[in-house]
């Protein structure tokens, strides 16, 4: 099995991939939802930030599915009289750029430290494995607490400790799959050929290993993105003014049950988002597996 087993060129992978999309309704709606989610994050702050931050103090509180007050008030308003839907919008924004920043720099740090690990000598991998051991000795949670405790809370401060915590995953991962990988004949072939150690590992190596690591990282988003909520719920997220769904779900903790649709609402949006995550990350782990991607590829054809 070559790297193009994994990642063919074929100019109808991408039509493929749409038709095991398609065979997968699961799959399909979560795609579209997160698609959703993510057009709402870019356009959202722009589009309803006046809204989300106006205050009305006679419609604190106010509860949900009030049609005459308009669309915006369809989910209720919070404590300030802000309507929830807006600033759940307006939240995804800080709640997605987080997750994402978090798992890009974890997922690049953490691949190129594994690529190493797993393509240099011992003395190496030993080096950059105990490194990975003294980030998984502590746990995340409590470094994160204890980093944004002392730098205090900001979007950058969190996801660079939010990135620092998952390091380890794709470091382990990237290094087991180099280990593998590099005994089989076609990077023997290239190391016969004269092909520099660079070019191996990321022509011939790096190719085959992505499959595993972005379906590692779509499942990872909804790890960080949970553990976002929980700092912010515990309040050494990000901060007001700023707004994030587990922020919102603090906020509204203490009219739990006087008006549960302050964390409610919120809440079901980080349910909803991370369900989507895991559904669309089940679908690529079979879809970029030439050994199982059969199964939708046969219903796919059976609903074309």
């Amino acid at each position: 099995m070559t790297q193009t087993d994994i990642l063919p060129d074929e100019p109808g992978f991408l039509r493929r991939m749409a038709r095991m999309l398609w065979a997968d309704k699961f799959a399909l709606a979560a795609a579209l939802f997160l698609l959703l989610i993510v057009v709402l994050a870019i356009i959202g702050p722009a589009w309803l930030d006046a809204a989300a931050q106006k205050q009305n103090l006679r419609g604190r509180n106010a509860p949900p599915f009030e049609w005459d007050r308009g669309w915006l008030w369809i989910m209720g308003a919070d404590a300030l009289g802000r309507p929830l839907l807006a600033r759940i919008i307006v939240a995804a924004q800080n709640t997605m750029m987080v997750a994402a920043g978090a798992v890009l720099f974890s997922a690049i740090v953490g691949s190129a430290l594994g690529l190493v690990a797993g393509y240099a000598g011992p003395r190496t991998s030993q080096v950059i494995m105990r490194l990975a051991d003294v980030i998984m000795s502590f746990p995340s949670l409590l470094i994160a607490v204890i980093v944004l405790y002392i730098l205090g809370p900001s979007v950058v401060n969190l996801i660079i400790v939010l990135a620092i915590t998952r390091i380890p995953v794709y470091l382990r991962t990237t290094r087991a799959e180099v280990l593998e990988i590099k005994s089989r004949m076609f990077v023997s072939a290239a190391r016969v050929m004269g092909a520099s150690p660079a070019r191996i590992i990321f022509r011939h190596i790096l190719p085959v290993v992505l499959p595993t690591l972005m379906t590692i990282a779509t499942l990872d988003f909804a790890f960080v993105m949970l553990a976002e909520s929980a700092l912010s719920f515990l309040g050494i997220g990000i901060q007001p003014p700023e707004i994030t769904w587990g922020l919102m779900i603090s906020q509204g903790k203490q009219y739990l049950t006087t008006a549960w649709w302050l964390s409610f609402w919120p809440g079901l949006a980080i349910i909803l988002t991370t369900l989507s995550l895991n559904l669309l990350s089940n679908w690529m782990r079979i879809a970029l597996d030439p050994v199982q991607r059969w199964r939708l590829e046969m219903r796919g054809r059976k609903h074309g």
